[in-house]
């Protein structure tokens, strides 16, 4: 099973300069130059997965135009669509691609459909406990501990011995996850458990930061998050798609779209075709693509986009 990516396989890889290892940005991405006429209130309602995100790149747009207002809520992917519909929001963060019915909504309203802005990369993690000896688990393992429907076959997995933990034979698997307002929930669902249902077992979160700790405080647990939310009582373990191989939530398998659960973490903006973003949106956008703007996705712990990528999403929003 190979990521929702696939963009950035094949000649974008190749093209892309050989970066320092303790770093992953784009020598090429630019450097962001503030303009005047930037006031106003800038509202963000959506993902939780990029809270911590919207908040910090708040922070740096903030250092440049000390008058602008920002107001930033994450409650979860779902959250974005009306938001967006409402005008309550100029900016949508989702960590999934909008439903086909949630674009119809917003295009009955405007006339127009949303339009997509990629920010960053995450590869969307199955983490377990630090202590957890577990090598690695297959997509197949995963949709059979997390979903009651196994639509990718297989027995049911429940506790650890059926995964080879000879001396942890018998003790449950602990799962946690997030509330079916995520996004983070959606991709997972559809991606890892191929559209199937979850286990009521799984123990529901409000937020990624919550799943994480869950886990990194109960040693029989397994759960799921974006990348950026992993701390030192967890691991991400490495995962096993279609070709059989176990591949390390890493920059580069998730560039490649060799890790199975790579994604994308966007926002959508209300955009008139044929017409640029007000000068606002557009610049925090412009900010968030810039070399200052994705060396906080990185410190955020998420991966860092490609400048050639980057300045395709801006070129597509300033005309």
């Amino acid at each position: 099973m190979k990521s929702t990516i696939p963009y950035l396989a094949g000649t974008l890889l190749a093209a892309l300069p050989v970066l320092a290892e303790e770093s992953h940005i784009d020598p090429a991405l630019p450097v962001y130059k503030s303009v005047s006429g930037v006031s106003g209130n800038l509202n963000s309602i959506g993902s939780d997965s990029l809270n911590n995100l919207m908040t910090l790149w708040a922070e740096g747009f903030k250092k440049a135009y000390p008058n602008v207002n920002i107001q930033i809520e994450g409650k979860g992917s779902s959250t974005a669509p009306p938001a967006l519909i409402e005008g309550t929001a100029q900016i949508g963060p989702m960590s999934r691609p909008m439903k086909a019915e949630e674009i119809d909504a917003f295009e009955k309203k405007y006339g127009y459909k949303p339009t997509e802005v990629k920010l960053a990369i995450d590869a969307l993690a199955v983490f377990a406990h630090k202590d957890n000896p577990i090598k690695g688990v297959s997509m197949k393992q995963v949709d059979a501990m997390f979903s009651s429907t196994r639509k990718m076959g297989g027995d049911d997995l429940t506790e650890w011995g059926q995964l080879g933990l000879e001396a942890w034979k018998g003790r449950a698997i602990s799962l946690f996850g997030r509330n079916s307002a995520s996004g983070t929930y959606g991709f997972f669902q559809e991606n890892a458990l191929a559209k199937g249902d979850f286990k009521p077992t799984v123990k529901e979160q409000p937020g990624s930061s919550a799943v994480v700790q869950g886990v990194g405080a109960d040693l029989y647990a397994v759960g799921y998050s974006g990348i950026g939310y992993k701390t030192s009582g967890v691991r991400p373990l490495p995962l096993a798609g279609d070709d059989g191989k176990f591949y390390a939530a890493t920059y580069d398998n998730a560039l490649s779209g060799d890790y199975p659960l790579a994604r994308f973490l966007m926002v959508y903006v209300n955009k008139k075709p044929g017409q640029p973003l007000d000068t606002l949106t557009l610049e925090f956008l412009k900010f968030a693509l810039s070399k200052s703007g994705q060396e906080i996705v990185e410190k955020d712990g998420y991966y860092p986009m490609p400048a050639e990528l980057a300045k395709e999403v801006i070129d597509s929003l300033s005309k």
